[in-house]
Formats: C-alpha cells, structure tokens, sequence
C-alpha cells in the first residue's frame, strides 16, 4: 500500500517559526492553491497516489470505509475569535505522498502544535473553517480556503486535473464538536481576517452530516452522548423493551410465587401450620355413662370393692373383697386370709384410699370362703347381691380386683359356662384345705389378686366371687402361683356364697350338706362309685344316714345327680355341696348292671 500520513501524538514539529499555513493567504477561487511549504509541484509524471487502486470501491482514502482510519480526534486548544477561520482538518500536500519530501524535517507551526495539542504529521496542512456559525464566504480578498484531505488531481477518483479536491463529509458528532470545542477567546488569532469582506455574499448553512457508523467518540466534545456506530435507541423502543422486561417479571413473580404458595400450602398440608404442632381434640363431655355399659357399671360397684393385704409369721398375700353390709363385713376368700391364722393382721384399703384393720369373722376352707370385718368405718357402701341361678351363658360381666396389686382394676368378658366343677387347694396333703367349687366359668381377666373379688353382672349386681383359674402350668389356685390368666377364670356361685356368709357372720362357721357315703376317689370308671369300706375302719354307708335311708349300697355308681351326669367323685360333692342341707335330690344309680333311681333329703355337717 502506499505512504500513510503519520499518526497525531506522533513525533514533535519544531516550533521555532510561524507556520505558513496560518500566514498564507488562499488563492482565488478557481486557482490552484500554491502547496504549503512552497515545495513546487511536481510536472511531468503522474502524482503517486495516497494508497493503492482499491478493488471494492471504497471511499478515497481518509474517508470512511472498511478498512479506512476513523478521523482523527480534535483536542482543545487555542481558539480563534469569533467569525475567523480556525484549524480544520489536516490535509497533505498536493501530489506529495503522506510522509514524504523534504517537509518531513521542516518545522511545524507553533500555532498548529496548540491547536491539535501536538505535531502534525509531515506533508500535512490545516484548512480553515468558520467557527461558531461563522458564514463561509468561500475565497476571501484575505486567502483562498485550503482544500480538505484527499487524493491528488490525478489520482483514479480525482473530481479533475486543476479542482480543488472535494473536502471529505464530516461525521456530524465532529460538526457539533467543531462548533463547540473552540469558544472566542481569542478575538486577535487571525487579525487580518475581515469577517465583512463580501457583504453580498449569504452564508448557506451546511447540511447535517448523516451518520456513520465510523464516528468515534470525542471525549473532549461537549455534546450528547455520541454512539460509536450502534443503533440509537428511540422512545417508543425503549418503551417497548421496558414493557417486555416488565411482562417477563411478571411471568417471573408469578412462577416463583406459585411454587413457594405450592411449597407452603404442601407444607401446612402436611404439618398443619408453621407454628408449634396442635392437635384436634374433642372437647369436655358429660362424666356420666349408661348404667349397663363397663364404665357405669366400673363406677357403680368400685366404692364398694376393697384390697388386703395379710400378713402372718410364715406367710403374705394381697386379695380383693367386697363390703356386704354397713356393720363393716367384708365377703373374700378363705385362702386370702388363710396366712394370717388367727394371729396375723389383715389391712383393708378402700377404693378412695382410705384404710382400716379387719378381723376375720369366720372362713370355710370347703368352700373356700371368708368373712372379716372392719371397725370404725362410716359411710361403708354395700355391694347389691344378685342371683347366680338367673345366670345365662354369654351374659356380659365385669370382673374388679387388684391383680398383682394393681388396685381397682376392672376387666370384662362373658359368662363362659355354668357349673363347672373344680376344685382347689390341697397344698396341706390331707386334703383337708380342698374346696370344691360349683364354678361359674368366665373369659373376663383374672389374675393372682383378684381372688375374693365380685364378678358383676350388666346391672353391677354380684353373682359370682372370683376364686379360680386355669394357667398354663396347669395351676387351678389363684394364690399357688404366678402364672396369668388364659381366658379360664372359676368364681363361686353368690347363691352359695350368700348362703356359707350368713352361716359365718351368724355362727361363725358353715355348714355343708351331706349324702353320709363315703365315695371311692381311686375309681377311674365313668361316675362316682360308693367305697366299700369307710375310713378309720367305719362302714362306707353311714347307719341311718341320708344314704342308708335311701338305700344306696356299698359298691354302687351313682351316674346323674337331678338328671345331671356326674363322672368322678368330685363332681358329685361339688353337686352335693351347690345345695343346701335339706334340700330332695334324685340319683341314678348302677348296681350289677342294672340302673336305679333313688331319692334322699341332704343331711348338715359341720364345716371347718
């Protein structure tokens, strides 16, 4: 390419002379301007041109294009005064390439050097132009205006051989900057200037220079913000975008908004609220329950259950009873009182806590029953008595005592069956300590503690005194062990219990009714089979005795009791024993094969 003109910044002019290029004055108007420097022109070979043909047809070099330099960049100086010419542009020699001849070590102008702020490069020269809306009146009697940049006459795009080349478009943020960068300060810069030399001639105002993308930002003009080639932004676009961006923070608020409501309306869903955990819970309801449910019967029959505690010199135990009359008689078993023996002591604790000593009034160990009684006790709450004949299977009932010292304790079942032979006892060996028990069988719970306790009917009536279960360990006494219950829990008929009671509140001991045989225990046949000698070497038929007068012989099997079928001995005493002394029995009876039937009145013996 060819010679390019030195940048501006670049190496310093000497400023020991005047620059002529504020000195000369322009020729007329139509003429060529002498170049400055005085160097002549050149004749007889073409002008080299500023840069090389260019194929794409760009704009003469200095002006805007692809690969053209930007203008260059005015910095503030010395301004002259209002209406005279000011520096304009640089423009080189005409037909002397930028950087070329003997103008390269000449010294520059000073006046150049405060204007640009620095040297110009060599070759270059500087046009005049109005300032501050000064009239460009064209050639003046003063000088002739120095042409704008641009290639020689005869390069390829030359406007012609002796024109003056066209000045170059100025972007028009340089325009506006030419117009403001230099203010009048200095009214005597170019004294010779007369600003009234053609008064004739009308100023024509220059047309805005359109924008290019190739103006660059002046940091010394003082004017708008000026772009550097981007599109400038109007209202009603910025409007536009300020609406786009506003709509698409809405739609982003809204999201956001939705999965945190999301967010919290799952968790209170789940937790029920940010605050501390309450629950929902019924409010306060009436204490009072039906008479027939557990709870009112439970409420009806507690005051008048009571828990013992014995304790003797060999032995201790904790039982229930329950109050039979105000005089202070209490109702339990015969083998919860059994340790104390007469010398030991026996504590009641009433349902409210209240405590009190007892004695015990009388006890049956053939029954396996006990009365004791309390002093000094007021407001004593007995116990409403029913009828066990009444008793039907699956009847509902309410078992209260203190299982393993738990007090109060109520648990429910049904009557499982009725007449349940069982028996009790027998630690003492002799069997003297043996009851025999006419059982009402029951599901409700029973455990060692409940023994002597009430089992209540639906109407909080006792019909049965807890005495029995059967436990895995095959154990039948509630006090022989500690096994708990399965479901198999034996109380003793009230019928009977109201009965040995009576006898021992009044006497101080029962009475039992008697058949007066004497019954073969070994017999493993099917029913209960009369001994053929009695103990002690006495007959096994008792002379006179309800037997003999019914003509039961020794060696017979008696198979049914009131149409009852009995399979052992013990059956028919607990048969016998569910029965008053007095009261008419019928027995079937079995001798040589033959069957019999025979009817005798229940004799009395005393109890124990």
């Amino acid at each position: 390419m060819g010679g390019r003109p030195e940048p501006l910044g670049g190496r310093p002019e000497p400023t020991g002379e005047r620059s002529r290029l504020l000195d000369e004055r322009a020729e007329p108007r139509g003429e060529r301007p002498e170049p400055l420097g005085g160097r002549p022109e050149p004749t007889g070979e073409r002008p080299r041109p500023l840069h090389d043909p260019d194929p794409y047809s760009t704009p003469p070099y200095g002006g805007p294009g692809p690969w053209a330099p930007a203008p260059p960049v005015q910095h503030p100086g010395t301004t002259p005064a209002h209406g005279t010419a000011g520096v304009h542009a640089v423009t080189p020699p005409h037909g002397n390439p930028a950087g070329a001849g003997p103008e390269d070590s000449a010294p520059r102008p000073a006046a150049t050097q405060g204007i640009l702020g620095s040297a110009l490069p060599s070759g270059y020269h500087q046009t005049a132009a109005p300032l501050h809306g000064a009239p460009d009146h064209g050639p003046t009697d003063h000088g002739a205006p120095v042409s704008a940049p641009g290639p020689h006459p005869s390069a390829p795009h030359a406007p012609g051989p002796h024109a003056p080349a066209a000045p170059a478009p100025m972007p028009q943020a340089d325009a506006q900057a030419h117009l403001q960068t230099y203010p009048n300060t200095h009214p005597q810069a170019h004294p010779n200037t007369h600003p009234q030399a053609h008064p004739n001639t009308h100023p024509q105002p220059h047309p805005p220079a359109p924008h290019t993308p190739w103006q660059n930002y002046d940091p010394w003009a003082v004017a708008p913000l000026q772009q550097n080639g981007a599109a400038v932004e109007t209202t009603t676009g910025r409007r536009r975008r300020t609406g786009r961006a506003l709509v698409l923070g809405a739609a982003l608020l809204a999201l956001v908004s939705g999965g945190v409501g999301g967010a919290v309306g799952a968790y209170l869903e789940r937790n029920g609220g940010i605050d501390d955990v309450e629950l929902p819970q019924a409010g306060t309801e009436a204490k009072g329950r039906a008479a027939d449910s557990v709870a009112g019967i439970a409420a009806s029959a507690l005051p008048s259950v009571v828990t013992l505690h014995v304790s003797g010199s060999e032995a201790q135990g904790t039982g229930t009873g329950f109050v039979l009359d105000q005089r202070g008689h209490i109702l339990t078993n015969n083998h919860v009182v059994d340790p104390a023996d007469g010398s030991g002591e026996i504590t009641v604790t009433f349902s409210g806590g209240q405590t009190a000593k007892a004695k015990v009034v009388g006890h049956d160990s053939g029954y396996d029953l006990a009365v004791v009684k309390v002093s000094g006790v007021s407001g004593l709450k007995p116990l409403a008595l029913g009828n066990s004949d009444n008793v039907q299977v699956g009847d509902p009932v309410v078992a209260i005592g203190a299982p393993f010292d738990l007090e109060n304790t109520v648990t429910a079942g049904i009557i499982s069956a009725k007449e349940r032979p069982i028996t009790a006892g027998g630690e003492e060996g002799d069997g003297s300590d043996i009851s025999y028990v006419d059982a009402l069988q029951t599901d409700a719970p029973i455990n060692p503690g409940n023994s002597g306790g009430p089992l209540v009917d639906s109407k909080a009536r006792v019909i049965g005194i807890n005495s029995a279960i059967r436990s895995a360990d095959s154990g039948s006494d509630l006090e022989g062990g500690q096994s708990g219950s399965i479901g198999l829990g034996f109380a003793i008929p009230i019928n009977q219990g109201k009965r040995v009671a009576e006898e021992l509140i009044n006497t101080g001991k029962a009475t039992h009714p008697v058949i007066g045989v004497t019954l073969d225990m070994d017999y493993s046949g099917d029913g209960a089979r009369v001994g053929t000698k009695g103990n002690d070497g006495s007959p096994p038929v008792n002379q006179d005795g309800p037997g003999d007068r019914a003509g039961i012989k020794p060696g017979d099997v008696i198979t049914e009791v009131d149409g009852q079928r009995v399979h052992s001995g013990e059956e028919l005493i607990v048969k016998t024993r569910a029965h008053r002394p007095g009261d008419r029995l019928e027995l079937t009876l079995e001798r040589d094969g033959k069957e019999k039937k025979v009817t005798l009145v229940l004799g009395s013996a005393g109890g124990d």
